[in-house]
């Protein structure tokens, strides 16, 4: 798979990448990075950046390394065999394994539209003064109304603006903020794990690496029904499948860097810890000013509203699966599959007693959910009988069960914290 890729990158000239073609085909990557960049994200990166300074930035380069080689292996299944994951998985499994797994990804999709949707509502309280529960309810009915209107070439433009808007408000605030860069080097490459720190550890693997987006970019990738074509064409494809997923995800590294980056310059350099958003936000205007204020309020909204179409896509997806369908908007299963995970991602606002906590606590239940979608994955693509010659070869086996153990760890680890 990846080995594959890697060696004989320019070994046929006649798949051999051209710009203005990668140009044209860039928007799957960029799509599927909106989601973590979400809300979630946002509450674990301060979270840890504000307790730990840079101690816990290398949980963004494992988490962004590990999220590589998922994407690329989900979008993989879908350029070869025209199926997403869960297609593949209600026609490939036995029906209880199958319905089993994908009802879990069901609710962690669920999961994740909560906090997308509480970080817009959050945004829009931040902005304008708006209750909670009245913004989540705009949030959500915005969010319905983009869903169902949109085809996935708009709602890709959409999403590639929101992006640009978000990188471009974290350059503006590292731009006011001294940055330890050395320590910060640092803290990249070199894992700590501080006194306490596990369950921040968690949400920031469960904010980067998220089940939801493995279903969705399968699906975004399946749409366009490359499986068809002649073998060349499926191998351009999946080098260029793979620069997308590439740049995509290293853009979501520098914007989730940047969170963790302001908020240890910020907050930890000064001893607060940050247990809000709006506390952030608040705390930012007399730090930094109300331009810097306003702008962690905007990025945030549209990092809420955009994450929440994906989520919504990706539920979507998922539910229409588990009926051997694809996605498909206009479809009674693809809109059931949006209503179910955005409606119960917007009645658990109402139920939440604090925003921040539930923020931190969906990143959590999405790391506990993980290893399940990933054991999926793994499964699917590793078939013969399923990819073909293009199913995982030794190499690629190795290193997505590498990242799998990984996970389980960390969430054994997380397991153990709360038993000790």
């Amino acid at each position: 798979m990846l080995k594959n890729i890697l060696r004989k990158w320019n070994n046929e000239g006649h798949v051999r990448p051209q710009v203005s073609s990668f140009m044209k085909y860039m928007g799957p990557g960029l799509l599927v990075t909106v989601g973590f960049i979400d809300p979630g994200n946002w509450a674990a990166n301060v979270a840890a950046g504000s307790t730990y300074g840079y101690a816990l930035l290398w949980m963004v380069t494992l988490g962004t390394t590990m999220l590589i080689l998922l994407q690329h292996n989900a979008a993989h299944l879908g350029i070869v065999t025209g199926y997403c994951i869960s297609e593949a998985a209600t026609r490939h499994l036995k029906p209880w394994v199958s319905r089993t797994v994908l009802s879990s990804a069901m609710l962690a999709a669920a999961a994740t539209a909560m906090a997308e949707i509480l970080g817009a509502a959050i945004a829009l309280q931040m902005l304008f003064g708006l209750p909670i529960r009245i913004g989540a309810l705009l949030t959500l009915a915005v969010v319905f109304t983009l869903i169902l209107t949109n085809s996935y070439s708009r709602l890709e433009r959409y999403i590639i603006g929101f992006v640009s808007l978000i990188g471009l408000a974290f350059i503006f605030e590292l731009v006011l903020v001294q940055i330890a860069w050395p320590r910060a080097a640092v803290g990249w490459v070199m894992p700590r794990m501080p006194r306490g720190s596990i369950p921040i550890v968690m949400s920031v693997l469960g904010a980067v690496v998220m089940p939801h987006n493995l279903f969705l970019h399968s699906e975004i990738i399946q749409s366009r029904q490359w499986h068809v074509e002649e073998e060349s064409v499926i191998a351009r494809q999946l080098k260029y499948e793979f620069l997308d997923t590439l740049f995509s995800m290293i853009v979501g590294w520098g914007i989730n860097s940047a969170m963790i980056l302001v908020a240890a310059a910020v907050f930890f350099h000064d001893g607060t810890v940050v247990a809000d958003l709006v506390q952030a936000e608040s705390l930012l205007r007399p730090l930094l000013g109300n331009a810097a204020a306003t702008v962690f309020a905007v990025a945030l909204l549209f990092a809420g509203v955009a994450s929440s179409i994906t989520a919504g896509m990706a539920g979507g997806s998922i539910f229409a699966g588990m009926f051997g369908e694809p996605y498909d908007s206009g479809d009674y299963h693809t809109r059931l599959g949006i209503g179910i995970t955005l409606v119960i991602g917007a009645a658990a606002i109402f139920v939440v007693d604090n925003p921040f906590n539930g923020l931190i606590l969906s990143q959590i239940l999405l790391s506990v959910q993980l290893p399940w979608t990933i054991f999926l994955q793994i499964h699917l693509t590793s078939s013969e009988k399923l990819m073909g010659k293009h199913a995982n070869d030794r190499t690629g086996r190795v290193m997505l069960w590498a990242v799998a153990a990984v996970v389980v760890a960390l969430n054994g680890m997380l397991l153990w914290s709360y038993l000790t």
